[in-house]
């Protein structure tokens, strides 16, 4: 239904376990109609960025992302770039990310991400935010968010479709940084009672959805009834 309207679509994840390219064909095989240029992920935002600063990354990242950072200098790292690393997440390579940054002069992290938590089919898992934090308060430094809910990744999207903030809704499961990331950007927020959603979500304390739907389908119906389709 959005596909036949004259509406811009653009997808915005905090997917950090697997490249954009298997992240769509995965989505493809499931019957989805994306392409690639379409979907706004961490990694490459934050290879943009590294790039620019001339920074060489300490690595701890899920293995399926990696070869997003292949043409990045990695030797020597000075600075740190997490993302949703699952098992990787040990000990061990936490308290090594953790010698990279104490050793530096002035550490830099990056976070791709901020999320408490996400569902996967077998339940609810930790997400980067968690560890984040962690390496924020040992090291006494705060992380550059790369990613949802940060307003430049936002404008990133929306710099993409020529539009300005007001312009554009952006529809997800996650109050804080879907909903709320981007009422921060200037744009409005529909929440979908799916996935990540929690019925506390509808009394949080800071963040208040534009709109609360039951699935994506009750959503697109209220932009297109709205807009007069």
């Amino acid at each position: 239904m959005l596909r036949a309207s004259d509406l811009k679509l653009r997808f915005c994840t905090n997917e950090t376990q697997a490249t954009r390219e298997k992240f769509v064909d995965k989505l493809q095989r499931l019957g989805f109609d994306i392409s690639v240029p379409e979907v706004f992920s961490p990694p490459p935002a934050v290879v943009a960025v590294l790039k620019e600063r001339s920074l060489r990354p300490h690595l701890l990242v899920y293995d399926g992302v990696l070869p997003e950072f292949d043409f990045v200098d990695k030797t020597n790292p000075n600075c740190v770039v997490i993302g949703d690393a699952a098992e990787n997440f040990s000990y061990q390579n936490m308290n090594e990310a953790f010698r990279v940054l104490i050793g530096l002069e002035k550490p830099v992290l990056f976070s791709l991400g901020q999320g408490k938590y996400y569902k996967e089919t077998d339940g609810l898992k930790l997400d980067v935010g968690v560890y984040m934090k962690a390496l924020e308060y040992a090291c006494d430094l705060k992380a550059e968010v790369i990613g949802k809910p940060s307003p430049v990744f936002f404008q990133s999207v929306l710099n993409d479709m020529g539009l300005q903030p007001y312009e554009a809704l952006m529809i997800g499961d996650d109050l804080v940084n879907d909903v709320g990331g981007a009422q921060h950007c200037g744009m409005k927020g529909v929440q979908v009672r799916t996935g990540k959603y929690r019925l506390s979500d509808e009394s949080h304390p800071t963040v208040t959805a534009d709109g609360t739907v039951d699935n994506l389908a009750q959503a697109v119906d209220m932009i297109l009834n709205q807009r007069g389709h």
